[in-house]
């Protein structure tokens, strides 16, 4: 039952929210302190059937919370004070439109009389993020003149938008004084009548009835799978819905050209190292026999993978993705299908009776195994390539994977085989901040273990969400690759004279991470052998956390992969 007592207005307000989100299904809460959010902090603490997970740093709270949306797929609330507290959420929230992570801010803020008069604390907190989120209203501040059922029927609007258009929610809470509770609780009983049954129920307000989406049928699908066709795999939140893209590949007799971020990476019907291998002309010549494209799931990690389908002279070309937005940075879709591939698969069968297989086009399995074998031997020593390789074959749990040069080792690198459970990324923005804070809060959505690759860099930027990992009740191991600096800088046609490269670019820090492992409470290895990291691995998997540094030299990753390249390329 809902209470009528509360410590002030605002707290009804307060309460009113996170209730009606409760019973319209959030779970999770992410709260940083503050005074001005008083209301809705002691109205989240007072809620017996909310999960709630503190960080000291706004910018690591969204990012935390990212990761908790995007493990669970359901929407989490964030709570923080009002001023510049609310401009450090801008990234994650730039992260989560892009790729449609329910996130719903709950931003405190002075109420309009305190606005750019030089009141403390006060920035101007209206449509802060721009057009980024999928629904945003400015709440006036509390007053009984205004009914309980709009409060109720904002939040059942702006989650009804959410999940038809899935990213992130903001409501600008503006709370005059007094924030806190006074001697004693006051009554609300009148005003919060009208409200009737839902006082005593366990239901929303007036929750809106969404229909589950459903795939057209194509006319012309019977013509398009009988041409030579691929599949590629983006990314996919679902290992489910991997399991069905690889499958209806595997019936059409098409090669399957899967992403880091597919949930089929690992799986054997999965050119692995597609990658590397668009390095070599037979390979190359073989794929581009390819007449049609079926794409499910967008963002590729492989800049290699896109130029070809960029390139290559497609007949026809689908893209299946459940995100409503076009997705086509290169302008080559002909037709865009918004739906899952489960959705998709039903509707369009492979046969009109039975399971049977379509023999394959191609054989562009035997042109990929020279480069695999290749791959193999560039691996099998320490350095960055030799630990990514390494541990797509180690990995157990989870997996979450940072960007710039470990998202890109980790798809190119790596054999098929088990694999992790889950894999996630954050490559809407691709930004190198708040990796650590997504990561911690992706493993608080699973009782497994959970893995973190990222660069030095990267690490750096996020430093202070290594205080978040200690609180977390499975393993989870966080693996540096720390090779002083941004070397993926190396990679790009960056001039190096006058020392510009070094300078402006690579910024070589010469910092290592054993005081800070331990200025958090985290153990740490530091291995100089593959044979040492897949032991201090192993142990990490045990129990606590652990960070495993992997100190290379600088220019060493650019190196291995150039001369890769050229093996490949048979050069």
């Amino acid at each position: 039952m809902f209470a009528s007592q509360h410590a002030t207005f605002n707290h009804v307000w307060s309460s009113l929210l996170l209730e009606e989100l409760y019973r319209l299904g959030v779970r999770d809460i992410t709260l940083a302190s503050g005074s001005r959010s008083a209301p809705l902090t002691m109205a989240a603490a007072a809620h017996p059937g909310f999960r709630r997970h503190l960080h000291f740093d706004e910018r690591g709270l969204g990012f935390m919370a990212l990761g908790l949306a995007k493990g669970t797929g359901r929407p989490v609330a964030v709570i923080m004070t009002s001023g510049t507290a609310v401009a450090n959420l801008w990234p994650a929230v730039a992260e989560a439109q892009l790729t449609g992570v329910p996130l719903i801010i709950l931003s405190a803020d002075r109420p309009p009389e305190l606005i750019d008069n030089g009141a403390n604390q006060a920035i101007n907190q209206q449509g802060i993020f721009g057009h980024y989120p999928v629904y945003q209203l400015n709440l006036p501040s509390p007053t009984q003149t205004i009914p309980a059922a709009f409060v109720l029927s904002s939040v059942d609007q702006a989650l009804a938008q959410q999940a038809r258009t899935p990213g992130p929610v903001h409501f600008n809470c503006m709370y005059p004084e007094p924030l806190y509770p006074g001697d004693t609780y006051q009554e609300f009983g009148d005003y919060l009548a009208p409200l009737g049954d839902w006082l005593r129920s366990g239901e929303p307000w007036s929750p809106w009835q969404l229909g589950e989406p459903a795939c057209p049928v194509q006319s012309d699908w019977a013509e398009l799978r009988g041409k030579r066709g691929v599949i590629v795999a983006g990314r996919i939140q679902d290992p489910v819905q991997g399991k069905a893209v690889a499958e209806l590949a595997e019936r059409l007799g098409w090669p399957l050209l899967a992403d880091l971020q597919s949930q089929i990476r690992f799986d054997e019907r999965n050119l692995i190292h597609m990658d590397l291998a668009l390095q070599n002309s037979c390979f190359v010549s073989e794929l581009a026999r390819a007449e049609v494209l079926l794409q499910f799931g967008a963002r590729l990690v492989s800049k290699r993978l896109g130029q070809f389908i960029k390139q290559h002279p497609w007949q026809d070309y689908w893209l299946v993705d459940p995100q409503p937005a076009r997705l086509d940075p290169d302008y080559r879709l002909r037709r865009r299908l918004l739906c899952e591939p489960t959705a998709f698969v039903t509707a369009h069968p492979v046969h009109e009776r039975g399971t049977e297989t379509q023999q394959p086009w191609h054989r562009l399995r035997e042109r990929h195994q020279g480069a695999s074998q290749q791959i193999h031997a560039a691996c099998d020593r320490f350095s960055e390539l030799g630990v990514c390789h390494r541990l797509n074959r180690l990995i157990e749990g989870q997996l979450f994977v940072g960007n710039s040069m470990p998202a890109r080792l980790m798809d190119m690198l790596g054999e098929t085989g088990k694999g992790p459970s889950r894999v996630m990324t954050n490559r809407g923005a691709s930004g190198i901040d708040g990796l650590i804070a997504t990561a911690y809060g992706f493993a608080q959505s699973r009782e497994e273990p959970t893995t973190l690759l990222l660069g030095d860099l990267s690490a750096l930027h996020d430093l202070n969400s290594l205080a978040l990992l200690g609180k977390g009740s499975q393993p989870l191991v966080v693996i540096l690759l720390n090779n002083d600096g941004g070397s993926i800088f190396r990679m790009l046609p960056v001039p190096t004279g006058d020392r510009l490269l070094e300078t402006y670019y690579c910024l070589p820090h010469g910092l290592h991470f054993e005081h800070a492992a331990a200025m958090f409470g985290l153990q740490y290895r530091a291995p100089t052998t593959l044979a040492e990291f897949e032991q201090n691995y192993a142990q990490a998997l045990e129990k606590g956390v652990t960070l495993i540094e992997i100190k290379v030299p600088s220019q060493e990753v650019a190196e291995d992969l150039k001369t890769l390249g050229n093996v490949i390329r048979g050069h």
